[in-house]
């Protein structure tokens, strides 16, 4: 037996405006790294770190990769600027991954008990990973 599904409605609703959020939540993770490499080497990181320490520093700018460069003086690297960008990068890519992850949930896991459990539990891990890692760029 053949049982055709009912197109889903036009207009904006929940998962229309999570497709939209990945698409432009990609774009924002690309922007801030390309703020972030164009602001280390402003700083003057193309003569004072290799390549690999400047991508490290660009999507994940936290003073502390800085420590392992060649950088004479890191209070330039510590201000509020960059621990912000930090904080933006955590804030857009960790809700960019878990977005994913329930999209991946959603297709293995038939329950509906089961995926609306794995939904509040991987909500609550994501928040408190994301409360860590700020309090770590801010008080690193």
């Amino acid at each position: 037996m053949n049982i055709i599904k009912a197109a889903p409605q036009r207009g904006v609703n929940f998962d229309y405006i999570m497709w939209l959020y990945t698409r432009l939540s990609a774009l924002a993770m690309y922007a801030l790294g390309l703020v972030g490499i164009i602001g280390a080497l402003v700083m003057g990181a193309r003569t004072q770190m290799s390549l690999p320490d400047l991508m490290r520093w660009a999507f994940t700018p936290e003073v502390t990769h800085v420590l392992n460069t060649n950088v004479a003086n890191i209070d330039a690297w510590r201000t509020l600027f960059w621990r912000l960008m930090g904080s933006l990068l955590v804030l857009v890519g960790g809700a960019h991954g878990y977005h994913g992850l329930l999209n991946v949930l959603d297709d293995y896991v038939k329950s509906a008990g089961g995926r609306l459990f794995l939904r509040y539990f991987t909500i609550a891990i994501w928040i408190a990973m994301t409360v860590v890692a700020i309090y770590v760029i801010f008080t690193s």
